[in-house]
């Protein structure tokens, strides 16, 4: 009888730990299709942070703004984006502020006049960018960038 106790426990232990296997295998496949292109866009720019800045650069030696969102648009959905911010905000569907979600493009107008910059919405109010100061996140609720702000394209759900 003792014989049988022991089996039948080490056969539980098994199916017990073969169960747990199978569940977390299962749950990281859940994790990874719920991914959206939006989360792949901004983990993808996040990668990039601290890249210098340089005027026109589209590359990883140097962006700009809408050279670092062309890039990572390439790189991580394969979505081809226009050079210019300007010509960026001509794509995609127009969202609200209050409707931003992560992946989103934001547009501001940083010489005065009409769209010259773009970042990539993060979340919590905050955007990826190429700034002169090389690529970082800031919070749209600075003055400066709220008073720039021109609104939000979505290019991928």
């Amino acid at each position: 009888m003792g014989m049988s106790v022991k089996k039948s426990s080490w056969v539980i232990a098994v199916i017990t730990a073969l169960a747990l296997m199978f569940s977390s295998l299962f749950s990281l496949n859940a994790d990874a299709a719920a991914q959206t292109n939006g989360d792949k866009v901004v983990a993808y720019a996040q990668t990039l942070k601290g890249k210098p800045f340089k005027w026109g650069g589209t590359t990883t030696k140097g962006f700009d703004a809408s050279g670092f969102t062309q890039y990572v648009y390439a790189k991580s959905v394969k979505v081809t984006l226009p050079r210019t911010s300007a010509d960026q905000f001509k794509k995609g569907k127009d969202v609200k502020l209050k409707d931003l979600k992560i992946g989103d493009l934001v547009f501001y107008k940083t010489n005065g006049k009409s769209v010259s910059f773009v970042g990539i919405y993060v979340g919590k109010q905050q955007f990826i960018s190429a700034t002169s100061n090389g690529v970082k996140v800031q919070s749209m609720n600075t003055t400066y960038w709220k008073n720039q702000y021109v609104g939000a394209k979505r290019i991928v759900n």
